[in-house]
């Protein structure tokens, strides 16, 4: 069985954003980028399905600028047999990557697909359902268990309620949650070998999709600072500075 596994390139989760000074954008100068955590959870959980000898090829797939070959070669040197990067410097959102991600579905004809449940910097959780939505493919979300059972795919994933378990058929799409497994780190020696495992560079023209932004970003803000706390002397006055000042009571 054929696994598609999508990666992003995001702003590594260590580093401070700052914001430019014209608030026009986050400020990537000299930034240290890396993959998408999620991503890394549904790289490391298609190579556990090879291991298992239920997968017998793994493709990593990213939609972004050049750079983002980089994460690709993090993909490979996990355990990914070959790359494809769909190569474009426009800001790319949801629906064209799920647009991108299903003309590959079409051409590569994956026995699964995973992707992480969302990206960290834009936090939108919405490219795995918008390629089901597109593939006509069932979806597995959140997912914090995966199991293949006799062509049948098994998901648990997390609700409000606590856990649920769907059963899907083969092909499907499942999208990671925290919980699903730990990243391993890439070896030296497997990193060396990445470097000459294919990876195929295609553009948006070549798939007949437009993956130009849709939605204008106006402005971007940091957070607000945190004012500091105040002790009170009693039980009665935090009492008082909650219900009169912080009105949360």
């Amino acid at each position: 069985m054929k696994v598609l596994v999508a990666v992003k390139r995001v702003v590594d989760y260590n580093v401070k954003i700052r914001v430019k000074p014209d608030n026009s954008d986050v400020d990537l100068t000299n930034v240290k980028m890396a993959m998408n955590p999620f991503c890394e959870i549904a790289v490391e959980e298609a190579v556990r399905l090879k291991e298992k000898g239920v997968a017998t090829e793994i493709v990593a797939v990213t939609v972004g600028p050049k750079a983002a070959q980089e994460q690709l070669r993090t993909a490979l040197a996990l355990g990914a047999d070959r790359a494809i990067h769909v190569q474009t410097d426009e800001r790319v959102e949801s629906l064209g990557a799920a647009k991108a991600l299903a003309k590959l579905v079409e051409e590569e004809q994956p026995g699964l697909v995973i992707l992480g449940k969302q990206a960290i910097d834009t936090d939108n959780n919405q490219t795995g359902q918008m390629l089901a939505a597109l593939t006509g493919l069932p979806q597995g979300t959140f997912a914090s268990d995966v199991a293949i059972e006799n062509d049948k795919l098994k998901v648990t994933r997390e609700i409000d309620g606590g856990l649920q378990t769907l059963e899907l058929t083969l092909p499907a799409i499942v999208t990671t949650d925290l919980r699903l497994n730990e990243p391993r780190y890439a070896k030296l020696p497997d990193i060396m070998k990445a470097k000459k495992k294919p990876m195929d560079v295609k553009s948006p023209e070549d798939l007949g999709v437009e993956v130009a932004s849709r939605v204008k970003l106006l402005k971007v803000e940091p957070p607000a600072d945190r004012k500091g706390g105040v002790k009170v002397s009693s039980v009665d006055e935090l009492v008082d500075k909650l219900k009169n000042e912080a009105k949360v009571l």
